[in-house]
């Protein structure tokens, strides 16, 4: 029976690759990757001449099974991603899932990765954490993160975002997270590397005035404010009804609709029978 090898390969700079990862990638049968030619430039680099198969997004639960027949060959298969480490917002956690419960080695071969190395450099609270991965794009998934970000007793997130969408993540996050310190790194370990500190505001400007602010992908870092919704305190059904009558203009019976398209996370149960508290108090 042979091995499953994860192994990490560099985000930019090329020097970080372990010479331990590069023997590893040398002694294996076949090495399982994003992109043949990404991965075939980057080990020509190396001199490190074996062959490659895709494995990607796309086609990875198709080709499980025969990469699992392979290692129950005795065949050493070693599984890279373009940049980074597998299964972190890149392919392989299938595989790793499905190899693990035929009872099959499954090695790491460890290396950087833009999520801790983003985190090392932040100067915010890393005592503990949460990872996103890339930030969602329909609004549904972005107001669940939110929900959970202003709920929970971690202070620190981590995310991945595109040059593309960077200032529009960024602008959403500053309307939504009140008073957090963000730290921004574009270009890890590259050429251009930058990191961009402040507030959530202040680094927006800060890239809107940098103009390789295109290059490259984003990790950023927030550190929610330590006063946050779950810290005030809680604000009653009742209440809300209330100012959605006075802000509005609305009957009690027009704020009960209102209350209930905009809030999603109150039932519409819990809204009714506050109107009903609502009508047997003597104004």
């Amino acid at each position: 029976m042979g091995n499953l090898f994860v192994v990490a390969t560099p985000i930019g700079n090329l020097n970080d690759f372990t010479k331990r990862a590069i023997e590893t990638l040398e002694n294996v049968d076949l090495i399982l990757c994003e992109d043949t030619r990404v991965s075939m430039k980057f080990l020509n680099h190396f001199g490190i001449k074996k062959k490659l198969v895709s494995y990607h997004k796309f086609n990875e639960s198709e080709k499980v099974d025969g990469i699992i027949k392979d290692l129950k060959d005795g065949k050493n298969i070693a599984l890279i991603s373009d940049a980074g480490t597998p299964c972190i917002s890149d392919p392989g956690s299938i595989l790793v899932k499905k190899v693990k419960e035929e009872k099959i080695p499954v090695l790491a071969v460890g290396g950087i990765s833009a999520l801790i190395t983003a985190l090392s450099i932040s100067g915010l609270d890393t005592t503990n954490f949460t990872f996103y991965g890339f930030f969602p794009r329909d609004e549904k998934t972005k107001k669940d993160i939110l929900k959970e970000i202003n709920q929970s007793n971690v202070k620190t997130y981590v995310f991945y975002e595109s040059p593309k969408r960077i200032l529009k993540t960024l602008e959403y996050l500053n309307q939504n997270i009140e008073n957090s310190k963000i730290s921004v790194s574009r270009e890890l370990t590259k050429f251009h590397e930058k990191n961009y500190y402040g507030t959530i505001n202040e680094v927006i400007e800060k890239i809107k005035e940098d103009d390789k602010s295109n290059l490259g992908e984003y990790t950023f870092v927030i550190e929610r404010a330590k006063e946050n919704k779950k810290d005030k305190e809680p604000i009653s059904i009742e209440a809300l009804l209330i100012d959605e009558m006075i802000k509005k203009s609305l009957t009690l019976k027009d704020a009960i609709n209102s209350l209930n398209e905009k809030e999603d996370s109150l039932s519409k149960k819990d809204i009714y029978n506050a109107s009903l508290n609502l009508k047997n108090i003597k104004f």
